[in-house]
Protein backbone atom coordinates (compact mmCIF):
# COMPACT_ATOMS: atom_id res chain seq x y z
CA UNK A 1 0.00 0.00 0.00
CA UNK A 2 1.29 3.17 -1.56
CA UNK A 3 0.04 6.01 1.14
CA UNK A 4 1.32 10.11 0.97
CA UNK A 5 1.26 11.71 4.25
CA UNK A 6 0.71 15.68 3.78
CA UNK A 7 1.30 17.91 6.78
CA UNK A 8 -0.57 21.28 7.13
CA UNK A 9 -3.22 21.67 4.61
CA UNK A 10 -4.86 24.87 4.92
CA UNK A 11 -7.30 24.34 2.72
CA UNK A 12 -4.96 24.14 -0.59
CA UNK A 13 -6.32 20.50 -2.16
CA UNK A 14 -6.05 21.85 -5.27
CA UNK A 15 -2.20 21.95 -5.09
CA UNK A 16 -1.86 18.93 -2.61
CA UNK A 17 -4.10 16.38 -4.90
CA UNK A 18 -2.44 17.88 -8.30
CA UNK A 19 1.29 17.35 -6.88
CA UNK A 20 -0.07 13.71 -5.87
CA UNK A 21 -0.97 13.50 -9.73
CA UNK A 22 2.09 14.49 -10.87
CA UNK A 23 4.11 11.67 -8.14
CA UNK A 24 1.82 9.10 -9.88
CA UNK A 25 2.50 10.07 -13.24
CA UNK A 26 6.28 10.10 -12.86
CA UNK A 27 6.38 7.03 -10.68
CA UNK A 28 3.82 5.21 -12.61
CA UNK A 29 2.39 3.91 -9.45
CA UNK A 30 -0.82 4.75 -7.71
CA UNK A 31 -0.99 6.22 -4.23
CA UNK A 32 -3.66 4.64 -1.84
CA UNK A 33 -4.24 6.74 0.74
CA UNK A 34 -3.74 10.35 1.57
CA UNK A 35 -2.87 11.31 5.17
CA UNK A 36 -3.29 14.56 6.47
CA UNK A 37 -1.99 15.90 9.76
CA UNK A 38 -3.87 18.75 10.79
CA UNK A 39 -4.74 22.53 9.74
CA UNK A 40 -7.23 21.15 7.24
CA UNK A 41 -9.52 24.40 7.19
CA UNK A 42 -13.07 22.23 5.85
CA UNK A 43 -14.47 25.35 4.87
CA UNK A 44 -17.57 24.85 3.00
CA UNK A 45 -19.18 28.73 2.91
CA UNK A 46 -18.53 32.19 4.10
CA UNK A 47 -20.21 31.13 7.62
CA UNK A 48 -17.39 29.06 7.96
CA UNK A 49 -14.82 31.54 8.20
CA UNK A 50 -16.11 33.13 11.25
CA UNK A 51 -15.63 29.32 12.90
CA UNK A 52 -11.61 29.78 11.38
CA UNK A 53 -9.06 31.18 13.77
CA UNK A 54 -7.07 33.37 11.24
CA UNK A 55 -6.63 37.23 11.65
CA UNK A 56 -10.04 38.69 9.65
CA UNK A 57 -8.10 40.36 7.04
CA UNK A 58 -6.32 36.93 5.89
CA UNK A 59 -9.16 34.37 5.82
CA UNK A 60 -9.61 32.82 2.37
CA UNK A 61 -12.24 30.46 0.67
CA UNK A 62 -9.38 28.24 -0.77
CA UNK A 63 -10.65 25.17 -2.20
CA UNK A 64 -12.33 22.56 -0.22
CA UNK A 65 -15.86 24.23 -0.76
CA UNK A 66 -15.45 22.62 -4.31
CA UNK A 67 -14.97 19.08 -2.53
CA UNK A 68 -17.90 19.56 -0.18
CA UNK A 69 -20.19 20.68 -2.78
CA UNK A 70 -19.27 17.79 -5.51
CA UNK A 71 -17.72 20.10 -7.85
CA UNK A 72 -14.68 18.31 -7.31
CA UNK A 73 -14.06 14.47 -5.94
CA UNK A 74 -10.85 14.07 -3.69
CA UNK A 75 -9.17 11.81 -6.50
CA UNK A 76 -7.51 9.68 -3.84
CA UNK A 77 -9.37 8.76 0.00
CA UNK A 78 -8.29 11.28 2.05
CA UNK A 79 -7.97 10.90 5.90
CA UNK A 80 -7.32 14.57 8.10
CA UNK A 81 -7.47 15.21 11.88
CA UNK A 82 -7.94 18.83 13.15
CA UNK A 83 -5.42 21.23 14.02
CA UNK A 84 -5.74 25.03 15.21
CA UNK A 85 -6.71 26.38 12.33
CA UNK A 86 -9.96 24.91 11.33
CA UNK A 87 -14.14 25.44 10.60
CA UNK A 88 -14.20 24.20 14.41
CA UNK A 89 -18.34 24.77 13.90
CA UNK A 90 -18.20 21.92 11.14
CA UNK A 91 -15.83 19.54 13.00
CA UNK A 92 -17.52 19.56 16.22
CA UNK A 93 -20.75 18.24 14.51
CA UNK A 94 -18.48 15.14 13.42
CA UNK A 95 -16.98 15.07 16.94
CA UNK A 96 -16.58 11.14 16.50
CA UNK A 97 -15.18 11.43 12.69
CA UNK A 98 -16.65 11.08 9.37
CA UNK A 99 -16.84 11.91 5.93
CA UNK A 100 -16.24 15.84 6.00
CA UNK A 101 -16.45 15.44 2.32
CA UNK A 102 -17.16 12.45 -0.28
CA UNK A 103 -13.99 10.33 -0.20
CA UNK A 104 -12.57 12.93 2.57
CA UNK A 105 -12.73 11.29 5.85
CA UNK A 106 -12.17 13.27 9.68
CA UNK A 107 -11.01 10.96 12.13
CA UNK A 108 -12.67 13.04 14.97
CA UNK A 109 -11.54 14.69 18.34
CA UNK A 110 -10.30 11.50 18.64
CA UNK A 111 -9.87 8.46 16.67
CA UNK A 112 -9.24 4.82 15.13
CA UNK A 113 -10.36 3.30 11.62
CA UNK A 114 -8.95 0.79 9.81
CA UNK A 115 -8.02 1.53 5.73
CA UNK A 116 -7.73 -2.38 4.30
CA UNK A 117 -6.07 -4.03 7.14
CA UNK A 118 -4.33 -0.80 8.20
CA UNK A 119 -4.81 0.76 11.56
CA UNK A 120 -4.84 4.60 11.82
CA UNK A 121 -5.33 6.61 15.06
CA UNK A 122 -5.46 10.43 15.46
CA UNK A 123 -5.82 13.20 17.85
CA UNK A 124 -6.60 16.61 16.58
CA UNK A 125 -5.76 19.93 18.28
CA UNK A 126 -2.68 21.46 19.85
CA UNK A 127 -1.78 21.03 23.56
CA UNK A 128 -3.01 23.66 26.51
CA UNK A 129 -2.29 22.70 29.87
CA UNK A 130 -4.71 24.62 31.59
CA UNK A 131 -7.69 23.42 29.30
CA UNK A 132 -6.37 20.40 29.19
CA UNK A 133 -6.37 18.96 32.76
CA UNK A 134 -9.27 21.62 33.70
CA UNK A 135 -12.03 21.73 31.29
CA UNK A 136 -14.23 19.69 29.14
CA UNK A 137 -15.92 20.41 25.54
CA UNK A 138 -17.82 23.29 27.13
CA UNK A 139 -17.57 25.83 23.47
CA UNK A 140 -20.57 25.69 21.59
CA UNK A 141 -20.24 28.10 18.29
CA UNK A 142 -20.92 30.44 17.07
CA UNK A 143 -17.44 31.32 19.43
CA UNK A 144 -16.42 34.28 21.00
CA UNK A 145 -12.68 35.62 20.95
CA UNK A 146 -11.68 33.39 23.65
CA UNK A 147 -13.65 30.08 22.57
CA UNK A 148 -12.42 30.15 19.19
CA UNK A 149 -9.60 29.42 20.15
CA UNK A 150 -9.87 27.05 23.29
CA UNK A 151 -12.28 24.75 20.89
CA UNK A 152 -9.20 23.00 19.67
CA UNK A 153 -6.91 22.78 22.64
CA UNK A 154 -6.73 18.84 23.16
CA UNK A 155 -8.92 17.77 26.28
CA UNK A 156 -7.51 15.08 28.40
CA UNK A 157 -10.86 13.14 28.25
CA UNK A 158 -9.84 12.31 24.16
CA UNK A 159 -6.46 11.02 25.51
CA UNK A 160 -7.84 8.75 28.00
CA UNK A 161 -9.91 7.39 25.56
CA UNK A 162 -6.87 6.66 23.34
CA UNK A 163 -4.81 5.40 26.17
CA UNK A 164 -6.98 2.16 26.51
CA UNK A 165 -6.14 1.19 23.07
CA UNK A 166 -3.99 -2.36 23.46
CA UNK A 167 -4.26 -3.60 19.76
CA UNK A 168 -1.13 -2.76 17.72
CA UNK A 169 -1.66 1.11 16.04
CA UNK A 170 0.38 1.16 12.30
CA UNK A 171 0.00 4.57 11.98
CA UNK A 172 -0.50 7.98 14.33
CA UNK A 173 -1.41 11.49 13.53
CA UNK A 174 -1.26 14.37 15.73
CA UNK A 175 -0.85 18.02 14.91
CA UNK A 176 2.10 19.28 17.56
CA UNK A 177 4.80 16.87 18.17
CA UNK A 178 4.98 14.81 21.36
CA UNK A 179 7.00 16.30 23.58
CA UNK A 180 10.96 15.53 23.56
CA UNK A 181 11.01 13.94 20.57
CA UNK A 182 13.75 16.37 19.40
CA UNK A 183 15.45 14.77 21.69
CA UNK A 184 15.36 11.95 19.15
CA UNK A 185 16.39 13.17 15.85
CA UNK A 186 18.70 15.70 14.45
CA UNK A 187 17.91 18.50 17.06
CA UNK A 188 20.49 20.85 15.86
CA UNK A 189 19.73 21.16 12.00
CA UNK A 190 16.18 21.78 13.33
CA UNK A 191 17.57 24.90 15.79
CA UNK A 192 19.25 25.84 12.26
CA UNK A 193 16.37 26.26 10.38
CA UNK A 194 14.05 27.30 13.07
CA UNK A 195 16.36 29.38 15.49
CA UNK A 196 13.26 30.68 17.57
CA UNK A 197 12.97 26.44 18.70
CA UNK A 198 16.36 26.41 20.66
CA UNK A 199 15.21 28.14 23.89
CA UNK A 200 12.03 25.73 24.20
CA UNK A 201 14.00 22.86 23.32
CA UNK A 202 16.41 23.74 26.02
CA UNK A 203 13.19 23.80 28.35
CA UNK A 204 11.74 20.91 27.36
CA UNK A 205 8.62 22.76 26.13
CA UNK A 206 8.58 22.04 22.59
CA UNK A 207 5.61 19.83 21.94
CA UNK A 208 2.68 18.06 23.28
CA UNK A 209 2.43 16.37 26.72
CA UNK A 210 -0.58 14.28 26.27
CA UNK A 211 0.99 12.95 22.63
CA UNK A 212 4.31 12.11 24.38
CA UNK A 213 2.33 10.14 26.71
CA UNK A 214 0.38 8.35 23.71
CA UNK A 215 3.81 7.99 22.08
CA UNK A 216 5.20 5.86 24.84
CA UNK A 217 1.27 4.12 25.33
CA UNK A 218 0.51 2.96 21.80
CA UNK A 219 4.44 2.52 20.13
CA UNK A 220 2.78 2.72 16.53
CA UNK A 221 4.85 1.92 13.69
CA UNK A 222 4.48 5.50 12.23
CA UNK A 223 3.72 8.78 13.84
CA UNK A 224 3.13 11.71 11.48
CA UNK A 225 2.63 15.40 12.73
CA UNK A 226 2.99 18.86 11.72
CA UNK A 227 1.93 22.61 13.08
CA UNK A 228 5.60 23.78 13.17
CA UNK A 229 6.09 24.22 9.52
CA UNK A 230 9.33 21.81 8.43
CA UNK A 231 10.17 18.73 8.04
CA UNK A 232 11.43 16.47 10.92
CA UNK A 233 12.51 13.03 11.36
CA UNK A 234 13.16 10.65 14.29
CA UNK A 235 13.73 7.27 15.29
CA UNK A 236 11.86 6.32 18.66
CA UNK A 237 13.16 3.22 20.17
CA UNK A 238 10.59 1.93 22.88
CA UNK A 239 12.88 0.07 25.63
CA UNK A 240 16.13 -1.83 24.88
CA UNK A 241 15.26 -4.24 22.24
CA UNK A 242 11.88 -2.94 22.26
CA UNK A 243 9.52 -1.25 18.86
CA UNK A 244 10.80 1.48 17.23
CA UNK A 245 8.50 4.26 15.84
CA UNK A 246 9.44 6.51 12.81
CA UNK A 247 8.46 9.67 13.30
CA UNK A 248 8.18 12.51 10.75
CA UNK A 249 6.68 15.90 10.61
CA UNK A 250 6.11 18.02 7.51
CA UNK A 251 5.59 21.68 6.76
CA UNK A 252 2.40 23.04 5.13
CA UNK A 253 1.88 23.27 1.35
CA UNK A 254 3.38 26.11 -0.21
CA UNK A 255 6.32 26.46 -2.84
CA UNK A 256 9.42 25.12 -2.03
CA UNK A 257 8.20 23.78 1.14
CA UNK A 258 8.93 19.71 2.23
CA UNK A 259 5.11 19.09 2.76
CA UNK A 260 4.80 15.83 1.27
CA UNK A 261 6.27 12.05 1.96
CA UNK A 262 5.51 8.66 0.12
CA UNK A 263 6.06 5.65 2.13
CA UNK A 264 5.10 2.01 1.39
CA UNK A 265 3.33 0.27 3.97
CA UNK A 266 2.95 -3.37 3.76
CA UNK A 267 -0.90 -4.35 3.72
CA UNK A 268 -3.53 -7.09 2.63
CA UNK A 269 -4.09 -6.83 -1.45
CA UNK A 270 -7.12 -4.33 -2.12
CA UNK A 271 -9.46 -2.69 -3.07
CA UNK A 272 -9.09 -0.68 0.08
CA UNK A 273 -11.80 0.94 2.14
CA UNK A 274 -12.60 2.95 5.66
CA UNK A 275 -14.26 1.15 7.95
CA UNK A 276 -14.57 0.93 11.51
CA UNK A 277 -12.60 0.38 14.19
CA UNK A 278 -13.68 -2.28 16.63
CA UNK A 279 -11.86 -2.00 19.69
CA UNK A 280 -12.15 1.54 19.16
CA UNK A 281 -16.09 1.38 19.16
CA UNK A 282 -15.79 -0.33 22.31
CA UNK A 283 -13.83 2.11 23.51
CA UNK A 284 -16.42 4.76 22.74
CA UNK A 285 -19.41 3.11 23.91
CA UNK A 286 -17.74 2.39 27.36
CA UNK A 287 -16.69 6.03 28.26
CA UNK A 288 -19.19 7.91 26.40
CA UNK A 289 -21.32 8.39 29.09
CA UNK A 290 -18.43 10.84 30.84
CA UNK A 291 -18.03 12.61 28.02
CA UNK A 292 -17.70 16.30 29.35
CA UNK A 293 -19.36 18.69 27.68
CA UNK A 294 -19.11 21.76 30.29
CA UNK A 295 -16.25 23.65 31.73
CA UNK A 296 -15.76 20.88 34.20
CA UNK A 297 -13.60 17.90 33.67
CA UNK A 298 -14.66 14.31 33.12
CA UNK A 299 -15.09 11.67 35.74
CA UNK A 300 -13.07 9.24 34.73
CA UNK A 301 -14.49 6.36 37.25
CA UNK A 302 -18.12 6.96 36.54
CA UNK A 303 -18.00 4.60 33.61
CA UNK A 304 -19.72 1.42 34.45
CA UNK A 305 -19.06 -0.39 31.45
CA UNK A 306 -17.00 -3.07 31.28
CA UNK A 307 -14.51 -3.14 28.73
CA UNK A 308 -14.65 -6.52 27.68
CA UNK A 309 -18.75 -6.65 27.55
CA UNK A 310 -18.29 -3.34 25.65
CA UNK A 311 -15.85 -5.23 23.36
CA UNK A 312 -18.15 -8.30 22.53
CA UNK A 313 -21.71 -5.86 22.28
CA UNK A 314 -19.97 -4.10 20.22
CA UNK A 315 -18.88 -7.06 18.00
CA UNK A 316 -22.11 -8.94 17.45
CA UNK A 317 -23.27 -5.19 16.38
CA UNK A 318 -20.90 -4.92 13.98
CA UNK A 319 -21.77 -8.47 12.25
CA UNK A 320 -25.43 -7.79 11.94
CA UNK A 321 -24.48 -3.93 10.76
CA UNK A 322 -21.46 -4.19 9.22
CA UNK A 323 -18.40 -1.82 9.83
CA UNK A 324 -18.82 0.72 6.78
CA UNK A 325 -19.36 4.50 8.12
CA UNK A 326 -22.58 5.97 7.47
CA UNK A 327 -22.74 7.80 3.78
CA UNK A 328 -21.56 11.41 3.68
CA UNK A 329 -24.30 14.29 4.23
CA UNK A 330 -24.34 18.38 3.86
CA UNK A 331 -25.59 20.18 6.73
CA UNK A 332 -24.88 23.76 5.53
CA UNK A 333 -24.91 25.47 2.04
CA UNK A 334 -22.27 25.25 -0.26
CA UNK A 335 -19.91 28.48 -1.30
CA UNK A 336 -20.87 30.07 -4.78
CA UNK A 337 -18.30 32.21 -5.98
CA UNK A 338 -20.57 33.65 -8.79
CA UNK A 339 -23.47 34.74 -5.99
CA UNK A 340 -21.80 35.59 -2.68
CA UNK A 341 -23.82 35.41 0.27
CA UNK A 342 -23.29 34.99 3.99
CA UNK A 343 -25.64 31.96 5.44
CA UNK A 344 -25.62 32.25 8.83
CA UNK A 345 -25.38 28.20 9.62
CA UNK A 346 -22.57 28.58 12.28
CA UNK A 347 -25.11 27.38 14.89
CA UNK A 348 -25.47 24.03 16.24
CA UNK A 349 -26.42 21.57 13.64
CA UNK A 350 -26.79 17.60 13.88
CA UNK A 351 -25.34 15.81 11.57
CA UNK A 352 -26.51 12.63 10.44
CA UNK A 353 -23.50 11.40 9.98
CA UNK A 354 -22.84 11.57 13.62
CA UNK A 355 -26.48 10.57 14.59
CA UNK A 356 -26.04 7.02 12.67
CA UNK A 357 -22.91 6.60 14.61
CA UNK A 358 -24.48 6.70 18.30
CA UNK A 359 -27.34 4.70 16.60
CA UNK A 360 -25.00 1.91 15.66
CA UNK A 361 -23.50 2.13 19.50
CA UNK A 362 -27.42 2.65 21.09
CA UNK A 363 -25.76 6.49 22.84
CA UNK A 364 -27.85 9.43 22.92
CA UNK A 365 -26.94 12.44 21.52
CA UNK A 366 -25.21 14.47 23.70
CA UNK A 367 -23.18 17.11 21.81
CA UNK A 368 -25.80 20.00 21.98
CA UNK A 369 -26.42 19.93 25.67
CA UNK A 370 -25.53 23.34 26.78
CA UNK A 371 -23.48 25.08 29.26
CA UNK A 372 -26.07 27.18 31.14
CA UNK A 373 -24.00 29.14 33.75
CA UNK A 374 -21.57 30.83 30.90
CA UNK A 375 -24.12 31.72 27.67
CA UNK A 376 -21.18 30.89 25.41
CA UNK A 377 -22.78 31.68 22.19
CA UNK A 378 -23.81 35.06 23.52
CA UNK A 379 -20.40 36.79 25.03
CA UNK A 380 -19.77 40.38 25.35
CA UNK A 381 -16.63 42.10 25.90
CA UNK A 382 -17.15 42.44 29.52
CA UNK A 383 -18.16 38.65 30.28
CA UNK A 384 -15.25 37.47 27.99
CA UNK A 385 -12.83 38.76 30.89
CA UNK A 386 -14.40 37.25 33.45
CA UNK A 387 -14.90 33.63 32.03
CA UNK A 388 -12.32 31.26 33.57
CA UNK A 389 -11.11 29.83 30.80
CA UNK A 390 -10.10 33.10 29.26
CA UNK A 391 -6.88 32.10 27.88
CA UNK A 392 -6.29 35.72 25.79
CA UNK A 393 -5.18 37.30 29.51
CA UNK A 394 -2.35 34.45 29.76
CA UNK A 395 1.25 35.07 27.54
CA UNK A 396 0.66 33.30 24.27
CA UNK A 397 2.43 30.14 24.73
CA UNK A 398 4.82 27.50 22.30
CA UNK A 399 1.72 26.16 20.83
CA UNK A 400 0.78 28.54 18.10
CA UNK A 401 4.41 29.54 16.99
CA UNK A 402 2.91 28.81 13.83
CA UNK A 403 0.10 31.22 14.04
CA UNK A 404 2.86 33.79 14.70
CA UNK A 405 5.23 32.54 12.03
CA UNK A 406 2.32 32.59 9.59
CA UNK A 407 1.74 36.61 10.03
CA UNK A 408 5.44 36.90 9.89
CA UNK A 409 4.92 35.87 6.31
CA UNK A 410 1.79 37.45 4.87
CA UNK A 411 3.43 40.16 6.13
CA UNK A 412 6.28 39.74 3.71
CA UNK A 413 4.04 38.49 0.87
CA UNK A 414 1.38 41.13 1.03
CA UNK A 415 3.17 44.52 2.39
CA UNK A 416 6.74 43.45 1.27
Amino acid sequence: MRIAIEGCMHGDLDNVYKTLKFIEERAGSKIDLLLCCGDFQAVRNEADMESLNVPRKYREMKSFWKYYSGEEIAPIPTIFIGGNHEASNYLWELYYGGWAAPNIYFLGYAGVVKFGDIRIGGLSGIYNERHYKLAGHFERPPYNESTIRSVYHVREYDVHKLMHIEEPMDIFLSHDWPLGITDCGNSRKLIQQKPFFEKEIQQRALGSKAAAQLLEKLKPTYWFSAHLHCKFAASVQHGEGGPITKFLALDKCRPGGRFLQIIDVEAGPGPYAISYDEEWLAITRKFNSILPLTVKNAKFGASQHAMQDCRDWVRTRLQAKGSKPCEFARTAPCYDPSHRTYNDTAGLVHNPQTESYLELLELPYLLDDKFESIQVANHQASSIQQDPLDWESEEIPIDDVDELEELAEYEVEHEG
